[in-house]
C-alpha cells in the first residue's frame, strides 16, 4: 500500500517535471507562478474545487488570454502589412485567432499532450486545445506581463509555427462553408436578413439570423447584408463547433 502511493507520487513529479521542462521549451522561459500554468491546462470537464467550493478551470485564463491574443494579432498583422486594409488585416486576424486554427498550432508545439480533459477530444479537440492554447496566454500575462506575452505569441508562436502566406490563401468564406455542411449533412439551413433602420445622420445595418430546424444558430450584423450572413455564418460555425472542424 506504502509503495502503492509513493510510486504515484513519484509517476506525478514526473508528469509535472515534464510538464515545465516542455512548457520552457515552447515559451522560453520557466514559469514564475506554476499555478498558473497547471490552471491553464485544465479543461472545465476535468474541473476541481478550491477549499472555498470554487471550481478550478481554465476558462478565466482563456477570457483573458482571448483578449490578449486578439490586441498582439491585430499588431502583429498591422505592422507586418503596411500596405493592406482593414478588410484584408479583419480577415487575416480572424483566421489567426480562429479555434481551429489555435488546435492546430497547440498540437505543432506539442503542449496539446498535457492538456487535462474528460470529454472525448477527438471531437472535442477543436475548442479544447485552441482555448488551452489561450488560457496559457492569460497566463503568461498574469505570470510575466503583457510584454512578454506578447513576445511569446510573435516571437515563439506566430514565426515559428505559422506560415502567413498558407494563411492568406485559407477559405474564409463562412457561408459557403456553412453552405457545403448543410449540403453534406442534409440540413436546410436559412438565412434570414433585415435592415434596421437607424436615426438620421446614422448608417443602416443588416442583421443576419441562421437557423437549423427552427433554432437560430448564429447572428451577425454588417454594414452590407453580405458582411452580415458572413459574421452570421462564422457564428454558426463555431456554434456547430465541434461538430465540424474548420479550415
Amino acid at each position: 500500500m506504502i509503495f502503492s502511493i509513493f510510486h504515484r507520487i513519484k509517476l506525478f513529479s514526473n508528469h509535472r517535471k515534464e510538464f515545465y521542462s516542455f512548457l520552457k521549451q515552447v515559451i522560453g522561459f520557466y514559469p514564475g507562478n506554476k499555478r498558473l500554468y497547471e490552471i491553464a491546462f485544465v479543461h472545465k470537464s476535468a474541473s476541481t474545487t478550491d477549499p472555498m467550493g470554487n471550481l478550478i478551470n481554465n476558462e478565466r485564463l482563456e477570457y483573458l488570454g482571448d483578449a490578449i491574443l486578439g490586441a498582439v494579432v491585430a499588431e502583429f498583422l498591422y505592422k507586418r502589412y503596411p500596405q493592406r486594409g482593414e478588410g484584408f488585416l479583419t480577415q487575416m486576424r480572424s483566421k489567426l485567432v480562429n479555434r481551429s486554427f489555435l488546435s492546430d498550432l497547440m498540437k505543432e508545439t506539442g503542449l496539446h499532450q498535457f492538456v487535462q480533459s474528460k470529454q472525448y477530444r477527438k471531437n472535442a479537440a477543436t475548442s479544447i486545445d485552441g482555448d488551452t492554447l489561450e488560457a496559457l496566454i492569460g497566463a503568461i500575462y498574469l505570470d510575466k506581463g503583457f510584454e512578454t506575452a506578447r513576445h511569446v505569441i510573435v516571437k515563439r508562436i506566430l514565426n515559428q509555427f505559422v506560415d502567413l502566406t498558407k494563411v492568406e490563401e485559407l477559405d474564409n468564406n463562412y457561408k459557403s462553408q456553412l453552405i457545403e455542411w448543410g449540403q453534406k449533412n442534409k440540413q436546410e439551413i436559412n438565412f434570414n436578413t433585415v435592415e434596421e433602420e437607424k436615426p438620421k445622420n446614422k448608417n443602416n445595418i443588416f442583421v443576419t439570423s441562421i437557423e437549423i430546424d427552427h433554432e437560430v444558430i448564429g447572428r451577425g450584423y454588417g454594414i452590407s447584408k453580405k458582411e452580415s450572413q458572413q459574421n452570421a455564418a462564422q457564428e454558426a460555425l463555431k456554434h456547430l463547433d465541434p461538430v465540424i472542424d474548420l479550415p
